[in-house]
């Protein structure tokens, strides 16, 4: 799969969980953040990243230059995805669903973030599992990445649009 320019898109980003870790030293405890962000354009084009810091702000920022390296193209149908699909990650996994016009995102919290910033108007999704919102996150995200529409579809079998719909 080619990579994404991020420089190129017009990215908007939103912070799914910000975590706070601590390690116990001999001399007490030392505290730090992780931030789970999600980036994407409204168009297609997702990605999810992961910063560590200190601070809180480094911990989103360092999540925002992650989640630029790592975009996917999601293919649509309409304000909706082509089909179903269950996306799996270690123990998480989330069942996603196309849903006609007018439904809205149906969506739990890291699910909900990922599909609005992949510019998805109209589904039913169930998180399934794990509710760790890293899992879930990156469960969402290789479901996406799964998604075929038809013009992909015929041409790996060689053959025209029209004949694989009937």
């Amino acid at each position: 799969m080619a990579l994404i320019d991020a420089s190129k898109l017009e990215l908007s980003e939103k912070v799914v969980a910000i975590n706070r870790v601590s390690k116990t030293v001999k001399g007490g405890r030392i505290m730090k953040f992780s931030a789970l962000v999600v980036v994407g354009d409204g168009n297609g084009i997702v990605g999810f990243g992961l910063g560590k810091s200190n601070e809180v702000p480094d911990a989103i920022r360092k999540g925002i230059e992650d989640a630029k390296k790592n975009l996917i193209k999601v293919s649509l149908k309409g304000t909706t995805i082509p089909h179903e699909t269950v996306g799996k990650f270690g123990a998480g996994a989330v069942l996603m669903r196309p849903a006609p016009e007018g439904t809205g995102v149906i969506a739990g919290g890291p699910v909900r973030s990922v599909v609005e910033m992949a510019g998805i108007k109209n589904i039913r999704t169930k998180s399934l599992r794990s509710n760790n919102p890293c899992n879930v996150v990156r469960a969402t995200i290789a479901g996406l990445a799964s998604l075929r529409d038809a013009e992909q579809v015929a041409a790996i079998r060689g053959k025209t649009v029209k004949e694989i719909l009937g």
